[in-house]
């Protein structure tokens, strides 16, 4: 069991725990969340001994074995594998020995041992988790400076998975990671068989891997039974609690204070008041659960919508020089598309991103591009061409030649920058911050096409909330690269798999890629989990439209979108009417005629949304099939 009691630290002049206490289960998967700077990896360090609390102590039994992921890529000459392997120091230090023993006892006990931690499959079990986070044989031989300091951090995840701790610490283990190789780990920790600490920003995971969640909030730590899920609803009901005890403990003080107030004077009611007065000291406040407000993402959608398609290819090819990337693209981008982009890593999806968005020319076959198309470009590799030396006041006037300093103070706040914050240096803003002026940058001019490749590293589970409200709310075509795969069933209508050198509709849902992610690199699917999809009954194929029917849906469609602009417009026309006192004049008739009319309106525009919503549901099916 790992025991928190009572500690409390400081980093300068602030308090990251006041007198925290929490206690761990041995053997429980813990998701540990908190808003970014509250101190979450302090407390991993704490537990490492690599920092002491200023007061109180953090308990775990003497004999067990820490695992973490160092925070410096691992560099060298050694292979993949042998640097894997060497994680398991037992195994190695016993290896070691026994090619130097003389004694035959000691010799046989190193073998018993041997076979006891089941040495011989290390090996196997080595390649199968750099498998998993997506090393092939070839790369697993391959030495650790022939590879970027990302895919070194997953070699130094791989080594810590490797060594199987008692205690597991992993601190957001999917930011090296792309949508595979966070399945894949997934997959890999909710079987794990010992205790897990993990912070992380993600829900799948949190969901699928956690039984408790560990929360920090206003330096204290609180210990909740099951997964994220279940935390925010455990949560809200506690603060629904929270806050109709709060509103009774006010009346109750206000009816005190109001008796004190009334006979405080009264010689008859003196001593009553006097005890009152003492009940209301002894009162302690009820402390609501507060949420800090989460600044929202500003996404200005396209000025003039284009007509679509704005994008087609047929028999199209890119690459570099000589070499084709990608080849056979026969893909449209509508205006309206929100595009899911899966594939490894290494796969192109870098390359076609760059392809729609015009950096890069076909080489073959013929991509045709509207000329008007304008496509912002979010990448996380951007935030190191930032300036750190700039403020985000200074890198937004730059885009807004000739306004005054009002107007862009304006646009900073909008974009989550209000005040100070848009007079501190880059340098000094956080991973979250950075990322928010990089997607406000990247959106500036409501571009048409907005590319967004792996838009939430560094931002907290109230932020991608914040980020996924925004990319829905944004009105122009979406291509989305994301290891989040809530983010990617939120906002993503179809998915596209770039694979074996080219790019197509992917026919199935993010459960039917997980399950093909999982196959491919040989960890399956656990038998719990395939038992409860078996006994699904299969998806029905919808019948496949042909290209005029097709036309018609997407005519009448259109034809149902006007009407709801048109009924909406005519609600807010009434509206306006209604919030006049003019109209409740002699005898409020007007008033009475609009009521009447609205009420129809309101009908009206609740039908043919539904009606919309249907036909919608059928054109996507239709799609799909």
């Amino acid at each position: 069991m790992l025991n928190f009691e009572d500690i409390t630290f400081r980093l300068g002049p602030r308090i990251l725990f006041d007198h925290a206490s929490a206690a761990l289960p041995t053997g429980a998967h813990v998701g540990f969340v908190g808003r970014n700077g509250a101190g979450k990896t302090t407390l991993f360090n704490m537990i490492t001994g690599d920092l002491s609390p200023e007061s109180g102590a953090i308990n775990y039994p003497r004999s067990m074995r820490l695992g973490r992921v160092e925070q410096e890529a691992p560099g060298g000459s050694q292979k993949l594998v042998d640097f894997v392997l060497a994680a398991d120091v037992e195994r190695a230090a016993l290896l070691d020995e026994a090619e130097h023993a003389q004694d035959a006892n000691r010799i046989a006990e190193i073998h018993t041992r041997l076979v006891d931690i089941d040495a011989h499959a290390a090996p196997s079990r080595a390649a199968s988790i750099l498998s998993g986070l997506g090393f092939d044989h070839a790369a697993q031989n391959r030495s650790l400076s022939e590879f970027s300091g990302g895919w070194r951090m997953r070699v130094a995840l791989a080594a810590v998975l490797f060594s199987n701790p008692d205690l597991l610490l992993l601190d957001e283990p999917t930011n090296y990671l792309d949508l595979e190789g966070t399945m894949w780990l997934v997959n890999y920790l909710r079987t794990y068989p010992a205790t897990i600490l993990v912070i992380s920003h993600d829900r799948e995971l949190l969901d699928e891997v956690a039984d408790h969640i560990l929360h920090l909030e206003v330096m204290k730590l609180t210990l909740w039974k099951g997964n994220y899920s279940s935390f925010e609803q455990q949560r809200r009901e506690a603060q629904a609690i929270l806050a109709k005890a709060a509103k009774k403990q006010d009346d109750k003080r206000k009816h005190l204070q109001a008796f004190v107030d009334r006979f405080r004077a009264s010689a008859t009611k003196a001593r009553q008041a006097q005890s009152r007065l003492k009940v209301l000291a002894k009162m302690q406040d009820i402390g609501a659960i507060i949420d800090t407000d989460v600044l929202p993402f500003h996404m200005p959608s396209p000025h003039k919508p284009l007509a679509p398609p704005m994008v087609t290819m047929e028999g199209a090819s890119v690459g570099y020089g000589d070499e084709p990337v990608l080849k056979r693209l026969n893909l449209s981008l509508a205006p309206d598309d929100r595009i899911g982009l899966l594939g490894s890593n290494g796969n192109g999806k870098s390359t076609f991103a760059k392809l729609i968005a015009g950096r890069l020319d076909a080489m073959n076959g013929e991509i045709r591009r509207s000329s008007r198309m304008q496509v912002g470009f979010f990448a996380q590799h951007q935030i190191e061409d930032l300036n750190p030396l700039e403020t985000p006041y200074q890198a937004i006037s730059r885009l807004m030649p000739g306004e005054g300093e009002a107007k862009t103070r304006t646009r900073c706040a909008r974009m989550g920058f209000p005040n100070i914050k848009a007079d501190t240096r880059i340098e000094l803003l956080s991973g979250g911050e950075k990322a928010r002026l990089l997607m406000g940058i990247a959106t500036f001019n409501g571009p048409h096409v907005l590319i967004l490749d792996e838009p939430t590293n560094h931002l907290d589970i109230d932020s991608r909330s914040a980020l996924i409200e925004a990319i829905n709310e944004y009105g122009g075509a979406v291509i989305l690269v994301s290891h989040d795969r809530h983010l990617l069933e939120a906002c993503a209508d179809r998915l596209w798999l770039v694979a074996d050198g080219t790019v197509k509709a992917y026919d199935g849902d993010m459960d039917d890629y997980r399950r093909f992610v999982l196959e491919q690199t040989g960890a399956g699917v656990p038998k719990r989990l395939r038992k409860a999809e078996e006994a699904k009954p299969p998806a029905r194929k919808e019948p496949t439209k042909s290209r005029r029917d097709m036309g018609a849906m997407r005519k009448k469609l259109e034809e149902l979108e006007a009407k709801i602009a048109k009924f909406t417009e005519l609600l807010a026309k009434v509206d306006a009417v209604l919030a006049n006192p003019a109209a409740y004049a002699k005898g409020g008739g007007q008033a009475g005629s609009l009521a009447t009319q609205r009420a129809d309106l309101a009908k009206a525009l609740e039908r043919t949304e539904e009606e919309w919503l249907t036909l919608s549901g059928e054109f996507e099916l239709a799609m799909a099939g």
